[in-house]
């Protein structure tokens, strides 16, 4: 019979925050800040918010952006600067204040997944950028999170279908400018370390069955209608032959009898 028992996600996030100190999660984390140094070393702007799990975990530190904040669920002593807590999907930041928006695996260990895209996309700014991090169900990684009895670890999260995720971005007035998944790892934990000191890879997979995808999309801002012209009689120019026009101003044609201001004869 299925447990139907709400989730308890902040003891889930403790357990994903400490599974990536294992060699299997600091080579996906090395692969996950892999590509998103490759993919957003272009971007600059006033703010960057990672919107994650933990502010131990750091993503995109190469960016050129004046101030850069992470938010974690829990509070903890000797938090740096520019750390917020808060949940993911209640952000206490104003409308369009973010100019680049990180969401690391936030939707993917979150009761409101849907809420946690909407809170991103409301604080961040118009033609601002959204990275999406979350694990992908299809693959090796997705039949690991179907089979396992445990919660641990990554197997705790949803694990939602990119393409959702994708069209929830679309409804919500995103351009999905580039989407694929990477790490190709199996989703074995083994005890030797060799498998994260490996070079971290972030070359997408041609075959879309990685352990996690990333999906940049830009939040586009549609033009404002302008107000219907009020017109005026009075500020109508008349035109020479136009309806309406005095009939001082209607064209005369050379070589035709102008008859309109005289009588006819007999």
């Amino acid at each position: 019979m299925k447990d139907s028992r709400p989730v308890d996600f902040a003891v889930r996030h403790e357990s994903f925050e400490v599974w990536f100190q294992s060699p299997l999660g600091r080579a996906l984390l090395a692969s996950q800040r892999c590509v998103l140094d490759r993919e957003l070393s272009s971007l600059t702007g006033a703010r960057q918010l990672q919107i994650g799990l933990s502010h131990r975990l750091p993503l995109a530190s190469g960016t050129d952006f004046v101030q850069r904040i992470i938010t974690t669920p829990s509070w903890s002593p000797n938090m740096p600067d520019g750390v917020a807590v808060c949940d993911s999907d209640e952000l206490p930041f104003p409308a369009e204040s973010v100019d680049l928006a990180i969401l690391h695996h936030a939707a993917d260990f979150s009761k409101d997944p849907h809420q946690v895209l909407r809170e991103a996309a409301r604080v961040l700014r118009g033609e601002g950028v959204m990275a999406l991090v979350g694990f992908n169900p299809l693959g090796l990684w997705g039949a690991r999170k179907l089979i396992s009895r445990q919660h641990q670890g990554p197997w705790g999260g949803r694990f939602l279908m990119r393409s959702r995720m994708e069209d929830w971005l679309r409804l919500l007035g995103f351009t999905v400018e580039s989407s694929a998944t990477y790490f190709s790892q199996l989703p074995i934990q083994k005890r030797s370390s060799s498998v994260a000191t490996r070079m971290p890879s972030g070359k997408a997979n041609i075959i879309p069955v990685g352990a996690y995808y990333c999906i940049l999309a830009r939040k586009r801002v549609p033009a404002p209608i302008q107000r219907r012209v009020n017109w005026r009689k009075s500020k109508v120019i008349t035109l020479p032959g136009a309806v309406g026009a005095s009939r001082d101003c209607v064209n005369r044609v050379p070589g035709k009898l102008d008859t309109s201001n005289h009588s006819p004869e007999f």
